[in-house]
């Protein structure tokens, strides 16, 4: 993951996996079942690298954990960076409707919730949350300007984003992507109603976020793609 330039906000990555037709799941969107140990490999160390773990609802409520670091060597690397044993797992929920009997709440990982003022009425005085961060929601979903202040001002400079494809589709909405790293695994699932990396409204040709690739590797079946978001310069 490469340093922000941007400002006082975390860089960020996306980090997911999609069958060969672009689909992150199936169309009853559960939890995607099709990319393999080596994708999850790859995917543990991009979640090493970070100092924030963001994933939407629904993605948490799909899966009902979060992956952890387990890699003894990615441990010993992030101790010896100065980095807590694992990255803040942030999970993004606007009614904090969620479920404190799911595993999640039972790994060994920190947890901060964020939310709107209902969102947090509901986890008042509970601890399953060691921070729930507070912004304002409009019809496109969270004030993410005012969040990822607060991210960096609780020293969270570098986020990995595991989706789903609304979460990913607002922050490219308001320029808050940096990197992707998208694995194409070899299966097609189809369907009008699958979700895919980037879903939200969409993007017009004139306006769509440009990519610059990285890289491109395979091992085995599956192919890993590293893309750098494209902006101006001055933007920079």
């Amino acid at each position: 993951m490469t340093a922000n330039l941007a400002g006082k906000r975390p860089s960020t990555t996306v980090v997911l996996a999609m069958s060969a037709d672009g689909k992150i799941a199936d169309v009853r969107r559960d939890r995607a079942r099709f990319s393999s140990g080596s994708d999850r490999t790859h995917l543990e160390k991009q979640v090493s690298q970070a100092d924030g773990v963001l994933f939407g609802a629904g993605t948490l409520r799909a899966y009902g954990t979060t992956l952890s670091v387990s890699n003894p060597e990615l441990l010993t690397l992030r101790l010896q960076c100065g980095k807590s044993p694992q990255p803040v797992q942030i999970v993004c929920s606007s009614l904090g409707d969620l479920d404190p009997e799911w595993r999640f709440f039972r790994q060994p990982v920190p947890r901060w919730l964020l939310t709107t003022e209902a969102g947090a009425r509901r986890w008042e005085g509970r601890a399953e949350f060691e921070r729930v961060l507070v912004v304002e929601a409009t019809r496109e979903g969270f004030n993410w300007i005012a969040a990822f202040a607060q991210f960096w001002e609780l020293g969270l400079q570098n986020l990995a984003v595991l989706g789903g494809g609304e979460l990913v589709a607002s922050l490219f909405a308001v320029d808050l992507i940096d990197e992707l790293w998208l694995t194409v695994c070899p299966m097609i699932l189809g369907g009008a109603t699958a979700p895919t990396p980037v879903e939200g409204s969409g993007f017009l040709p004139d306006l769509a976020p440009r990519l610059e690739l990285l890289s491109v590797h395979t091992i085995e079946q599956e192919v890993f793609l590293h893309y750098r978001r494209q902006r101006d310069p001055v933007n920079l």
